[in-house]
């Protein structure tokens, strides 16, 4: 048996709490002012990955899976780093306008789990609206579509799911600015968000208590449904719309609504249960895939794939400043595509409470998805993360029952309104601080 290549790990922050890390020609140094400290006390790690010189690849014959797509890294180095570069990067960002009119213009420190958020969902919207296939080449001119996706996440109050709708989200929901969000809790408002996007209409289901329903989520998909615009994007120049939605937008009517399936998970109590590793590898192996948010306690990573028994993710703890779109609507992008090699981290490592997201662009891809995860139940010591029934089971707790549908039709802004009782029922089901999910365990 010839042995298997050694791995080199991406170089990463020294996991030690206290001041954040930066590289410099003298190596390791502290970052001024040291690391942020959240509502709870915890450190946030706001050290700057860009200073960090990454490592390629391993030599290894092991393939590399990103987001469904399966290479080799001899043949297909380059078609890899493509295939990531093209994944839009989140970040960090300054200088953005102030969240709520007073509040702070920067999320460095706090804001990398609602930056993974938008990452997975960027993600959901780029395979509904440029196909998994699509890749950015810098300097090579984009479509409208494209940059009406990117712009759905810019850093203004009126994008769907910028840092502003996301943070004033969660305030609505008795979350304070700069408090952690768990995976869940961002899936959870990412879901509310999505309600406003009329352009993608897409169907946002969560699934709790590792438990997801077919019957459910057929149910919620399966009707008919306008395609409208991007009537929310006012910063297009004219001439690229025609009656306010992309020209290329039409009304039609369809029998499946676009899935964006998200399953917030804990596989362990304080470390991953290695039992769910192989299971967890698999997830990046459907062609469904639209990857994980997670990472370590109070550092956020999205993961898109894996090598061997390492992920690769995209880090969002590089601060950048803010980006203004022009007056004809066009996107300086370079900053949001990661154009270095991805990080990479020991599976072991990963905080165990997750949120796994699929996407299911027609009901043939949510059926092909159901077979898929039947069939991870025959892999021989490998631990299902979650389960998939027909029907609900008598046991389950619904989500639906409490009544969180936003009270208002437009796109959340600071003097919106919810219910004040929306913020109990959620802290008590949804609270990432104490997330209250079944432990599964062997």
């Amino acid at each position: 048996m010839q042995p298997r290549p050694s791995l080199q790990l991406a170089p990463r922050p020294p996991p030690v709490p206290g001041p954040s890390w930066r590289t410099s020609p003298h190596g390791f140094e502290g970052a001024v002012g040291g690391a942020r400290r959240g509502e709870h006390g915890a450190a946030t790690l706001t050290y700057d990955t860009l200073r960090f010189e990454y490592e390629d690849f391993p030599d290894t014959k092991e393939p590399v899976w990103i987001l469904g797509r399966k290479y080799s890294v001899f043949p297909e180095k380059e078609e890899i780093l493509l295939d990531v570069t093209s994944r839009l990067w989140f970040t960090y960002r300054k200088n953005f306008p102030a969240i709520g009119g007073t509040g702070p213009t920067s999320d460095t420190g706090w804001g990398c789990m609602l930056r993974c958020g938008q990452m997975i969902f960027a993600q959901a919207l780029v395979c509904r609206h440029l196909g998994r296939d699509w890749r950015w080449i810098k300097g090579k001119k984009q479509t409208d579509n494209y940059f009406n996706v990117l712009n759905a996440f810019i850093d203004k109050k009126d994008s769907y799911y910028s840092i502003h709708q996301i943070a004033q989200m969660g305030v609505g929901e008795g979350k304070s600015i700069g408090q952690w969000y768990g995976p869940n809790t961002v899936a959870q408002v990412l879901k509310k968000l999505a309600t406003f996007d009329t352009w993608s209409s897409l169907a946002v289901h969560i699934a709790m208590d590792n438990t997801v329903v077919m019957e459910e989520i057929r149910r919620l998909c399966n009707s008919n449904w306008m395609c409208a615009g991007a009537s929310a994007f006012p910063t297009l120049d004219s001439d690229l719309l025609y009656n306010g939605y992309p020209e290329e937008a039409e009304v039609t009517d369809r029998l499946w609504k676009p899935l964006v399936l998200l399953i917030p998970l804990r596989l362990g109590l304080t470390d991953i249960n290695e039992a769910y590793i192989e299971t967890l590898k698999h997830c990046f192996m459907m062609s469904q895939s639209l990857g994980v948010i997670g990472g370590k306690p109070n550092s956020a990573h999205y993961f898109i794939g894996y090598v061997e028994e390492e992920l690769i993710y995209l880090d969002p703890h590089t601060t950048q400043p803010a980006v203004e779109p022009s007056d004809s609507g066009c996107i300086p992008d370079e900053s949001f595509h990661c154009q270095h090699p991805p990080c990479r981290m020991s599976i072991a490592e990963l905080d165990p409470s997750i949120a796994v997201g699929f996407f299911c662009n027609t009901e043939e891809d949510f059926n092909d998805w159901c077979q898929q995860i039947k069939k991870l139940s025959l892999i021989r010591g490998a631990l299902p993360m979650f389960e998939l029934v027909e029907r609900q089971p008598s046991h389950f707790s619904n989500p639906d029952v409490l009544n969180l549908t936003p009270g208002v039709k437009e796109p959340l802004t600071a003097s919106a309104k919810w219910n004040s009782s929306d913020a109990d029922r959620l802290e008590r089901f949804f609270d990432s601080e104490d997330e209250d999910f079944e432990i599964l365990s062997l």
